[in-house]
């Protein structure tokens, strides 16, 4: 019987198999890192989430989140729109839609690597299992 630590390890390289693959091959054929194509991701998903919630929906500081967003206007990947008061809000330019499902692309690929040798039965136990591990 594993143990909780070895179940936790288990999680863990199997997310940095993910992200060192998807970095590698983004950084590679898209042009972009994973923490780009992440945010690119978050503000399609979401074109209204202010600077502070995309940095958290991307795990990431405010400044952190601040100074990449800065990096990806410069590349053309971002532009910023006016949002309700002070909030600063992003859309996506067409070069960063481009790379957007570009990235997707390879994100599936990345995850049926692993997760997609897995039966649907066996992705959704997992995923139930995962949600039920993250309930408060």
């Amino acid at each position: 019987m594993p143990s909780k630590q070895d179940v936790g390890l288990a999680i863990k390289r199997l997310q940095w198999r993910h992200h060192r693959e998807a970095n590698r091959r983004l950084t590679t054929q898209v042009g972009v890192s994973l923490v780009q194509w992440d945010v690119l991701r978050r503000i399609h998903q979401s074109p209204d989430l202010s600077l502070h919630a995309l940095a958290e929906a991307t795990f990431q500081t405010d400044q952190s989140m601040g100074e990449l967003s800065k990096r990806m206007i410069k590349s053309g990947l971002i532009e910023r729109v006016d949002g309700a008061g002070r909030a600063v809000r992003h859309r996506l330019t067409e070069a960063g839609l481009a790379a957007y499902e570009a990235g997707s692309g390879i994100a599936d690929e990345v995850l049926d690597e692993t997760v997609g040798t897995l039966t649907a039965k066996e992705r959704a136990t997992l995923f139930d299992l995962i949600l039920k591990a993250l309930a408060d």
